[in-house]
Formats: C-alpha cells, sequence, structure tokens
C-alpha cells in the first residue's frame, strides 16, 4: 500500500498507508487526520482539502483538472507553486511516499 506523510502546519506528522485509488483527501479524514475537511466529499465542489505537495513529487501527478484549478483560486491559505487539492490526488505506487504539508486553514 502507497504511504502518505501528511504534516500539520504546526509540524506534527502523521504516516499513513492508504489503499491504492484512495485519495490522499479520504486517507485524511477516514484517519483522522486535521487541517483537512473535505467538505464536498471529494467532489471537487470546494477547496477544504488544499494541501501543499513535495516538490519531489510534482512532477509525478497528473496535471490538475480545469476544475481543480478554478477550486484552488478559492482556497483559504494562499495558494503556491504545489498548491493541490488533495481530493484530486490518488494513492497509487508511483506516489509511495508522498509528503503532503497542510495549510493553516481550510476555511
Amino acid at each position: 500500500m502507497p504511504t502518505v506523510t501528511y504534516i500539520e502546519h504546526d509540524g506534527t506528522e502523521h504516516r499513513v498507508e492508504l489503499p491504492a485509488g484512495w485519495t490522499l483527501m479520504q486517507g485524511a479524514t477516514l484517519n483522522g487526520i486535521n487541517g483537512i475537511e473535505g467538505e464536498c466529499g471529494g467532489s471537487c465542489g470546494c477547496a477544504t482539502c488544499h494541501v501543499y505537495v513535495d516538490e519531489a513529487y510534482l512532477d509525478k501527478l497528473p496535471a490538475p483538472s480545469e476544475t481543480e484549478e478554478e477550486m484552488l483560486e478559492c482556497t483559504a491559505s494562499p495558494r503556491r507553486a504545489n498548491s493541490r487539492l488533495s481530493c484530486q490526488i490518488k494513492a497509487m505506487p508511483e506516489i509511495d511516499g508522498i509528503v503532503v504539508h497542510l495549510p493553516e486553514t481550510q476555511s
């Protein structure tokens, strides 16, 4: 199973194994990780699962869709070049070990 490391804004780290195909948002919410809300349930209809992807993994991810790009304009914390919505990133062997930093706030 792919491993994801979530780093909360205060530096607290959570390393979680996720079944392949789960989204990083699902992994965070189902494992009680603070900092990802996922209000829309993963339908790319809000920006409350915003994360900053470690730059070493950016090239391993598919490009954001037009819808994701639009939602990233609505983040509560500043958007950065490595901003993504965790509901749009699936845990796959290709990104095993991915590290995502959680922003200060989602709302």
